[in-house]
């Protein structure tokens, strides 16, 4: 009995070969090909079979082929060793590769040999390319060449070039070290000359001044026949005004917050009088101040400061100072009733800064002004220091005044100053009053205009002082 696997295998075979033949043979479909079967051991009655038709030459082959097929594999299924089934498989298939690869070969020389033009071509193309890119190459060696020399040269002109500026700005530099060494050296003679100078200037300076001495300040300035004056001193010349009046009265303020007790003088070198109003501003500060303020006449007092002097709390004169009273005068205008206000005022005037003279005389005003006329025929009724102390003009007679605040020489330049401290000569308060030479070429000071209710109380014989 044939092996059922056996012929499985067979029958497939058969089969796949069975249909390749018949493509080839063109074998109608659906015809019957006959095939021979190796017998059955098993016994199968004999059966006549009608008469077969003449089979096609080309399925009688088929037929053959497929009982060669199964027999082939009986043969197969026969072999005791597997090993050698595979092996001669295996060699099959590397016959089978071999054949496919020589295949390929023969294809792929047939494929070269088709291509070989192209190739050809495509390789003259890539050596003209080749040649184009060596060209381009040298040429850009020969530029680059060209440029590098070009450059070189550049670089060498600037190396040239940086070297003589390198040079040049050492030559600057030394020479500007010498000039500065030099400039060094004439700094060093000038700063010695300045402080040479300096020097000769502070010694000169260090003379103008007189030696350590501080100005003395005394609650009783008066050692015997002498006067010591501080410098709390304020100078009161020329014409009054209401600038010098304000000067004077910021003055004694100021001296006050210094000090409330030491005494404060008002030192009259040269005054003709002047405004009431500014007058007797300056007698209200005086009265006004904490610190006494004492009055000094050295030379000349009239009119207002006659009566600035007489009020005052203290004053102090020179034996041969001059003191002047008259009564107050002013030129009038307008109409008549004008007239009369205007001498009204000025009695108003008269009344308020007499009174208090003629008090301290121990007259009335009626018999001062009595005695003035009597004394003379003007009216100004002027007396040396020590006989208007008599008549209670001032309070005491002094040979001597010492300056303790003269510390520095009067004729030296005084710098500017915060302070309102006396260092040196006869201070001049500016009053406004500006001298000229009048239309026939005499001099003349132009007074500063009055308040309208205001007047000018001050000795004029001259005609000195003149209103604007």
């Amino acid at each position: 009995m044939y092996n059922l696997d056996v012929m499985n295998r067979a029958h497939l075979l058969v089969f796949s070969m069975l249909g390749s033949s018949v493509a080839l043979a063109d074998i109608p479909l659906g015809e019957v090909v006959p095939v021979k079967l190796p017998p059955t051991v098993k016994t199968v009655p004999e059966v006549t079979a009608p008469a077969e038709k003449p089979a096609n030459p080309v399925a009688k082959a088929a037929g053959d082929l497929v009982e060669a097929a199964v027999v082939k594999a009986a043969e197969q299924s026969q072999k005791p060793d597997p090993l050698e089934t595979i092996k001669a498989e295996t060699a099959k298939l590397v016959a089978e590769r071999e054949k496919i690869t020589a295949q390929m070969a023969l294809d792929q020389a047939l494929q070269d040999e088709k291509f070989a033009e192209r190739k050809r071509a495509m390789a003259e193309i890539q050596m003209r390319i080749d040649e184009m890119e060596t060209q381009m190459d040298l040429a850009e060696t020969e530029e680059r060449t060209k440029n590098a020399a070009a450059t070189l040269a550049l670089r060498l002109k600037g190396e040239k070039l940086g070297l003589e500026s390198l040079a040049a700005k050492n030559e600057v530099d030394t020479e500007g070290y010498r000039m500065k060494q030099e400039e060094n050296a004439i700094r060093r003679q000038t700063s010695a000359l300045a402080l040479e100078i300096e020097l000769q200037q502070k010694q000169s300076e260090a003379r103008t001044y007189a030696g350590a001495k501080t100005p003395t300040y005394l609650k009783d300035p008066l050692q015997g026949r002498k006067l010591i004056l501080s410098d709390r001193t304020i100078p009161l010349n020329g014409v009054i005004t209401s600038k010098t009046a304000d000067s004077l009265a910021d003055r004694i303020a100021y001296f006050n917050n210094r000090d409330a007790e030491a005494p404060i003088f008002i030192v009259i070198d040269d005054c003709p009088g002047g405004s009431v109003m500014a007058g007797y501003k300056i007698i209200k500060a005086m009265h006004g101040s904490k610190a006494p303020v004492y009055t000094v006449v050295k030379s000349f007092a009239a009119s207002m400061a006659a009566c600035i002097t007489t009020v005052s709390k203290r004053s102090f004169a020179y034996p041969n100072a001059i003191i002047l009273h008259h009564q107050l005068s002013a030129g009038v205008m307008g109409n008549l009733t004008q007239q009369r206000e205007s001498v009204k005022e000025l009695e108003e005037w008269w009344k308020r800064l007499a009174d208090p003279v003629a008090e301290k005389m121990g007259i009335t005003r009626e018999e001062f002004i009595t005695r003035m006329y009597k004394k003379s025929s003007t009216g100004d009724w002027n007396e040396f220091a020590d006989d208007a102390q008599k008549l209670g003009w001032v309070d005491t007679i002094v040979d001597e005044i010492e300056e303790t605040a003269l510390l520095r020489h009067p004729d030296t330049q005084q710098p500017a100053t915060t302070t309102l401290i006396r260092t040196a000569g006869v201070d001049a308060i500016d009053n406004g009053v500006v001298e000229a030479k009048d239309e026939h070429g005499r001099p003349a000071a132009m007074l500063p205009r009055l308040n309208p209710l205001d007047a000018y109380w001050m000795y004029n014989p001259d005609g000195f002082y003149r209103m604007q």
